[in-house]
């Protein structure tokens, strides 16, 4: 039987993780469970484990611009701790990774195959965590990138829409981002897929499929929720400024599934329909 081990486990990916490998064989740890950053600590985690699930994270976007060496511990050397642990342990790794490590500026879906260009220092750490940990276990490790993510277990883009919108008239939102909003259930069922498939090791886009903007997701998440989607006005990115820069274009491309005879994950809206019907937009 197959032992899987989640890290970030009570994070919003790590809780649909859970559910996703329910009546199978799973250790769960949180971050307070363990220190990424300790060699000696993960690999007495990973002993005995057969695949890896790496959710844990540094996800502060904008706190990593003046924090990036703690960002670098978690993103960067977690992640090649892991990697170098599961090479050890004979185990399967998943390093859960970010559109974040491309720059934004394409105008078509990034190839997994795309050099890295991270733009913000998040992204330099998720791009320094696949490179480490591709070149510490590359017959092992599995860089499954995505993007947007909402789901039930945590704060997230979907929960803070509908949350100002009880409070006011309108909402101005981003017409000039565009990417893929993901279900995290979805994401964690596709996980699965491929520790269950003989893929071969490497890297994966974990995102739901087809594409809109900040605007278009909030307007489709007011719509299924009874919200007039014109309650959602279009603005754009300059006035929000942030510490860190964000892709303008997050879209990611999904031939490697195809490739490895694993479906892609469906359209955006058909998960985000089916995530409200099960209450997974709740405030």
């Amino acid at each position: 039987m197959t032992r899987y081990l989640i890290t970030g486990a009570n994070g919003m990916l790590g809780r649909d993780l859970q559910a996703a490998l329910e009546g199978r064989e799973v250790t769960a740890l949180s971050r307070a469970d363990l220190d990424v950053t300790d060699l000696d600590a993960v690999r007495a985690a990973v002993a005995g484990h057969d695949a890896v699930i790496n959710a844990a994270a540094y996800t502060k976007v904008d706190d990593a611009e003046t924090n990036e060496a703690d960002a670098y511990a978690v993103n960067a050397l977690g992640a090649q701790n892991l990697a170098l642990a599961s090479a050890e342990a004979g185990a399967r790794l998943v390093q859960v990774s970010t559109d974040y490590v491309f720059d934004g500026a394409a105008t078509e879906p990034y190839d997994e195959a795309t050099p890295r260009d991270p733009i913000s220092a998040y992204g330099r750490t998720k791009a320094e965590g696949e490179r480490l940990a591709l070149e510490a276990h590359p017959e092992g490790t599995f860089i499954v990138r995505t993007a947007w993510l909402y789901g039930a277990h945590g704060p997230n883009f979907a929960k803070t829409m509908l949350r100002l919108i009880a409070d006011r008239e309108t909402v101005s939102v981003v017409v000039d981002q565009v990417g893929q909003p993901t279900w995290t259930a979805d994401l964690a069922q596709q996980i699965v897929a491929l520790l269950d498939s003989d893929a071969p090791a490497g890297v994966y886009h974990g995102t739901n499929g087809g594409q809109t903007s900040w605007l278009g997701f909030t307007q489709e998440i007011f719509r299924l929720s009874g919200i007039d989607p014109e309650r959602a006005l279009p603005t754009d990115s300059s006035q929000f400024v942030r510490p860190a820069p964000r892709p303008s274009y997050s879209v990611l491309g999904h031939g490697a599934w195809s490739r490895a005879g694993l479906e892609p994950m469906r359209d955006w809206r058909l998960a985000l329909a089916d995530a409200e019907k099960h209450g997974a937009l709740a405030r």
